[in-house]
């Protein structure tokens, strides 16, 4: 194995946002889940440590885990490793960023969301300008609900220079082509999120070099599908790494349908694809080159 990305989902389900359009189930964590949560978290930056390949890991909790120590840590931790390219989180920014200063900024990297209603613009505006001033690599997006338009287009023209973002087209949201246009102007790369994406039978990374790890170390090909592969930790996994055909009528979500060859965003987001930061640095320029072709590295 030379490289492989896994997109690491531990039981931790609280979150200090409480957004009416999230599709995630969120409970109120006891101390016994928070410290499973952490033991397992543990355990799987341990695991990472002792590989002798190239690694990349992309944290999508179910809640917020930067508001937890033991997040923070294992970034800083995972970002010092030789052997790994990339360590990423999904965030809301709630948490301070000062942590950064410990990490290698060459391999850390921010996913981070803009949630009007939910913070003051001035505090997330000034979290971005602080990452930016720290040279932390991030991305950030927003969810393309009517309502958000106008802090979207705000955001775009206040975010510090060549910061990208991104929109997410609203789940189960139906857009219609002025909409679309609306938000294609703050991303350019909104269409590609606009409608879910035909899978079936398609070629997929997931299963072959991008897996996805729950706490327990039950590895599947993605978050979206059930069946499983094997477990990290036994090793019994990696017999069932292949190319193998997506099994679902429709991909709907970014962390998902980028690895879907037939889409082609290992060129679009080439150097930057667990933090959704596009190689062209004026993507959000709508006089900006459109999705380059498909480039498998």
């Amino acid at each position: 194995m030379v490289h492989l990305t896994i997109l690491y989902r531990g039981p931790l389900a609280s979150c200090d946002y409480d957004c009416p359009y999230c599709p995630f189930a969120k409970r109120r964590d006891t101390p016994e889940q928070l410290r499973a949560d952490r033991a397992a978290l543990e355990r799987f930056t341990e695991w990472v440590s002792r590989q002798d390949h190239r690694v990349s890991v992309l944290f999508t909790p179910w809640g917020e885990g930067l508001v937890r120590s033991w997040y923070r840590r294992a970034l800083t931790d995972l970002s010092h490793l030789p052997h790994v390219d990339r360590v990423a989180i999904q965030t809301n920014l709630s948490h301070r960023v000062s942590w950064t200063s410990g990490a290698d900024l060459s391999r850390l990297a921010l996913w981070a969301t803009y949630h009007p209603g939910q913070v003051p613009y001035e505090r997330f505006l000034g979290k971005c300008r602080d990452l930016a001033a720290r040279g932390v690599r991030f991305s950030v997006g927003i969810v393309g609900q009517p309502e958000h338009l106008d802090a979207a287009r705000r955001l775009r023209a206040d975010l510090p220079a060549g910061t990208y973002l991104w929109v997410n087209a609203a789940e189960g949201r139906v857009y219609d082509d002025a909409e679309a246009a609306s938000w294609t102007g703050i991303d350019p790369l909104f269409p590609v999120s606009r409608h879910p994406h035909p899978s079936r039978g398609l070629p997929c990374r997931t299963g072959e070099s991008v897996v996805s790890v729950d706490g327990d170390g039950t590895v599947r090909r993605c978050h979206f599908v059930p069946a499983v592969l094997g477990n990290l930790y036994d090793g019994s996994f990696r017999d069932a790494l292949a190319p193998r055909p997506c099994p679902l009528d429709t991909c709907d979500c970014h962390i998902g349908y980028v690895h879907l060859e037939p889409v082609g965003l290992y060129s679009t987001f080439a150097g930057g694809i667990l933090e959704r930061i596009p190689a062209l640095l004026g993507v959000h320029d709508p006089a900006a080159p459109a999705i380059g072709e498909e480039n498998r590295r």
